[in-house]
């Protein structure tokens, strides 16, 4: 299987263009609905806007899916300034030292402006070292909003509330020759692109599946909610695509699978990620383990939601995370090699498609 990298690249691009925080999906997952309608491939949308769609196998149960999510970091108006200026909150985990000095775009109502994420003492040449010593801390910013007036009366005047989203420039820097990728938010629209990249090419080669397999594009994983709410009862497994972290104390890395053995809430389905593991020795594909001490997926927001499947944790390697992230394009060639050959093996357990089984029927570990 040879990934076509430059669909994967151009969904990447047009993915990261979208403004998407946690609440604000609304445009991505249109985006993402209009490249499943291309594709021929059938869905449908949850109240909120998680998708679901389904490529048909040779039977139904017992079903598998795929999981990456919609949703980015961002932040909200939590005050309107007597200075002109925005107090912000956070939306999703991430720490305001990323935040400053960030582009952004306002969306207040059918407005959209721009402005500067700052330090209340930015300026050197006002505050001297002090904007040195000034802590990190998101009551320690700003955004300063390109709006007239300079006052909070300009503000009320353009039609800025509390809540209001915001969204973070991307800065996105694909370099073809290298194969790095340097933007915000490749967590997680990189495993968007790599899950439609998988999607398209089950579908033109006409590939034969032995059990249904379920895409789904969550809407809420940053701040949480991930895949609770987006599954069918009958899913017997659920490999999450997201990134693993390669900094100091980590085994991932920016090339190749990385496949998570646990994070933070525990270790994932013993029988699926050595499947997982088989899959890469078999075909040659370069993977690595590793376990993410604050770290959490789609796949424990399916668990903890009360679905009882099994699930797995597959990677690309991002350094910085939730900060100006890079990958490399070999792990997204890897892992959409990975994805394409799960979703033509053959169901772990038959047994899987009950709900309740007998102690006979139970696997063994090794």
């Amino acid at each position: 299987m040879s990934p076509n990298t430059d669909y994967l690249l151009s969904c990447l691009e047009r993915l990261l263009a979208i403004p998407s925080p946690s609440g604000f999906t609304d445009q991505v997952v249109h985006f993402v609905g209009e490249e499943l309608a291309r594709l021929n491939i059938p869905f449908e949308l949850t109240r909120r806007g998680a998708i679901r769609a389904t490529v048909a196998g040779r039977q139904r149960s017992p079903d598998r899916a795929l999981v990456a999510h919609l949703d980015t970091l961002g932040a909200q108006v939590k005050r309107l300034k007597d200075n002109g200026r925005l107090e912000v909150v956070p939306v999703g985990h991430w720490n305001a030292r990323f935040a400053e000095g960030c582009r952004a775009s306002l969306f207040a109502g059918k407005r959209r402006y721009r402005g500067s994420l700052l330090p209340l003492k930015a300026s050197g040449h006002t505050f001297g070292n002090a904007n040195d010593s000034q802590e990190a801390s998101w009551q320690n910013l700003e955004l300063r909003v390109d709006v007239p007036g300079g006052d909070r009366q300009a503000l009320v005047n353009a039609g800025i509330h509390i809540g209001d989203f915001i969204a973070i420039d991307p800065q996105t820097e694909v370099d073809r020759e290298s194969g790095f990728i340097n933007s915000r938010h490749l967590d997680d629209k990189a495993g968007v692109a790599v899950l439609l990249t998988v999607a398209k090419a089950l579908v033109e080669d006409q590939v034969a599946l032995p059990v249904d397999l379920h895409l789904l594009f969550t809407i809420t994983e940053e701040v949480g909610s991930g895949a609770s709410s987006v599954l069918h009862q009958d899913v017997a497994e659920m490999v999450s695509i997201d990134n693993g972290t390669t900094a100091p104390g980590q085994n991932s890395s920016e090339y190749g699978v990385t496949v998570a053995m646990a994070d933070q809430t525990g270790p994932f389905d013993y029988h699926l990620t050595h499947h997982l593991l088989q899959l890469c020795q078999a075909h040659g594909i370069a993977h690595q383990r590793d376990i993410f001490r604050f770290y959490r997926s789609d796949s424990a927001s399916a668990i903890e939601a009360g679905n009882d499947l099994r699930t797995a944790l597959v990677c690309f390697g991002i350094d910085a995370s939730h900060y100006y992230e890079r990958i490399h394009l070999d792990a997204l060639c890897c892992l959409t090699q990975l994805l394409w050959h799960y979703a033509l093996s053959e169901p772990l357990f038959a047994d899987d498609n009950k709900l309740l089984t007998q102690r006979p029927d139970f696997p063994h570990m090794p």
